[in-house]
């Protein structure tokens, strides 16, 4: 009786795991599938049934689209920059120099700094009157409206979305390097390989999951960016840095139209999805042949 139970055990602790989840994804997930059916327009108390109306509505609104391409446009500004320079950092991390502790601190501080404080600092830091219009005014250069051009302004928040993720990456790539088998580069010593020829022929593929892990996190991380766009920008100059998340809660909190925003926060789910899984698919395609 007792070996019968025993396999029942692993489920045992795994129940408050789900429970939590089901509380917190699970439930409000359908409930926001289900709130994407109504309208919330005319009464937030009253709602109306419309089914897909919502959904029509979204593909034929022209700020969707702008919304959307400034996401994807944070995404090809950010990711690259959180994926790959991470890297080059951590394999320069890890080698045997001074004060190697000292610069791990240093590169990862940004990462415990709240988001909120980071985006009041840069926000400061990019004023019309701030530091980095002060000295660019030393060198003769014209002040540039960083967060208040729209030339400028989705490139300023991202700036600060590389900054602050960049040390937190970097730890991610060092514990993988950890487990390349130093024979290796042993071997690659032995041919003759260069610094760079070394890292390419074997830290590259042998951390190939890890990259794909670092990719997918940063991709999502980056097409839910929020808080730097509500401290720094709230979406503006003319709506040019406005990303799909900021859309959401605009809608949603300040229209408190749910319906809608529950509408555009499935549509995020879906996109997030699917490029998740071709990221996936790309990076580590060996191990998921079809």
């Amino acid at each position: 009786m007792f070996r019968y139970c025993k396999k029942y055990v692993p489920y045992l602790f795994l129940i408050p795991s789900i429970i939590i989840l089901t509380l917190f994804f699970f439930i409000p997930f359908f409930q926001t599938i289900g709130l994407s059916f109504f309208d919330y327009s005319s009464s937030i108390y009253h709602p109306s049934f419309i089914g897909l109306k919502n959904y029509i509505n979204i593909f034929h609104s022209n700020l969707f689209y702008q919304v959307m391409g400034n996401t994807f446009l944070f995404l090809i500004v950010a990711v690259p920059f959180l994926v790959i320079f991470p890297l080059f950092l951590a394999v320069l991390i890890n080698q045997k120099i001074r004060g190697i502790t000292l610069y791990k601190i240093l590169i990862y501080l940004p990462v415990i700094v709240s988001i909120v404080v980071a985006a009041i600092a840069f926000k400061w830091l990019y004023a019309q009157d701030g530091i980095l219009n002060y000295f660019m005014s030393l060198l003769g250069i014209d002040s540039i409206g960083w967060l208040t051009d729209s030339r400028f302004a989705l490139y300023s928040v991202a700036i600060v979305t590389i900054w602050k993720g960049v040390g937190y990456y970097m730890m991610i790539y060092l514990a993988a390097l950890m487990g390349v088998p130093q024979d290796l580069y042993e071997a690659c010593d032995i041919d003759g390989a260069n610094f760079i020829q070394k890292h390419l022929t074997v830290t590259v593929p042998q951390i190939m999951p890890t990259i794909a892990l670092v990719s997918t996190i940063s991709l999502i991380s980056a097409m839910k960016v929020f808080v730097e766009i509500y401290v720094m920008t709230k979406g503006g100059p003319l709506n040019s840095s406005k990303t799909i998340v900021y859309y959401i809660y605009e809608r949603a909190f300040e229209n408190l139209d749910l319906g809608y925003a529950s509408a555009l926060a499935v549509i995020l789910l879906v996109i997030i999805m699917v490029i998740s899984v071709f990221n996936i698919l790309v990076f580590e395609k060996d191990k998921y042949q079809i």
